[in-house]
């Protein structure tokens, strides 16, 4: 019998493709999917909540999978931490119930992008996490940009072109600007029921446009009614961008780790 799995997982979209497989290049899918073959004897498909492109990030992405029931979750994430790529880390994992989907099951996400407005932003140690702007930004504007897309909208103008869709409306629930610590720059935080394939970057991307001064924050309503994006500001750059959490309905859960099955002791790892 097999048992469904939710895992939460962390990586450094800098060295991916991004989540979902592709013909060339390495991807996180695949690496997770490689990792699971070896723990099942057999191969095993993994389902994100959402599919991050090349170069962003996870702090908290949800991924599905199915294993043998004699797996349990906290065996489970040991073992994927001991085969993953350190790239990859496995914050956790619990038993879901049957039909269980990352994606599908979902009732919100939460993404974060930082951007770095001083001049230490250009350090290598910074610069693949992050922005590197090294200007500044006027903050009310971006704290009146961000109110203004709020609730439920449609947000074709914000998201790629060619898409085929049922619809291009979104319900953000959460969408502020922050100012990070020690005088790094700014963090523009965004929750919502569903995104769109690059709706978080080109919402940036404009709303800097905006803190810049380049444009005015009436243009944010404007471009919500416009239903295309040729008037939108190019998307900012994937490496400011982190996946940082996912949320379920309660009832998807049936295990979840807990202090008394971490002392358990771990399947064993089948040889490669």
């Amino acid at each position: 019998m097999l048992g469904t799995f939710l895992a939460v997982v962390h990586f450094d979209g800098g060295r991916f493709v991004g989540w979902q497989r592709q013909r060339e290049g390495r991807s996180v899918q695949g690496e997770f999917e490689r990792v699971l073959e070896r723990l099942a004897g057999e191969p095993v498909g993994a389902f994100a909540a959402g599919r991050t492109d090349a170069g962003v990030h996870a702090e908290g992405l949800g991924v599905s999978f199915s294993l043998p029931d004699k797996w349990t979750p906290v065996a489970a994430r040991r073992a994927l931490n001991a085969l993953l790529p350190p790239e990859c880390w496995v914050e956790s994992v619990a038993r879901m119930q049957p039909g269980f989907h990352a994606r599908k099951s979902a009732n919100a996400r939460r993404y974060r992008y930082d951007i770095g407005t001083d001049p230490a932003s250009a350090s290598p140690f910074r610069r693949p996490f992050e922005w590197a702007l090294g200007r500044a930004l006027d903050l009310v504007a971006l704290r009146a940009s961000a109110a203004v897309i709020r609730g439920e909208h449609d947000f074709q103008s914000f998201s790629v072109r060619g898409q085929e869709k049922p619809h291009w409306r979104c319900r953000i629930t959460r969408a502020d600007w922050s100012e990070r610590p020690e005088g790094r720059g700014l963090s523009f935080h965004v929750e919502a029921d569903r995104f769109l394939h690059h709706m978080v970057r080109m919402l940036v991307g404009t709303m800097v446009d905006i803190g810049l001064g380049r444009r005015p924050v009436a243009d944010m309503a404007a471009l919500l009614q416009r239903g295309d994006n040729l008037e939108t500001s190019p998307p900012a750059p994937p490496q400011g961008l982190y996946f940082v959490a996912v949320e379920y309905p309660p009832e998807c859960y049936l295990e979840r780790e807990t202090d008394a099955v971490a002392s358990e002791s771990p399947v064993a790892v089948p040889p490669p």
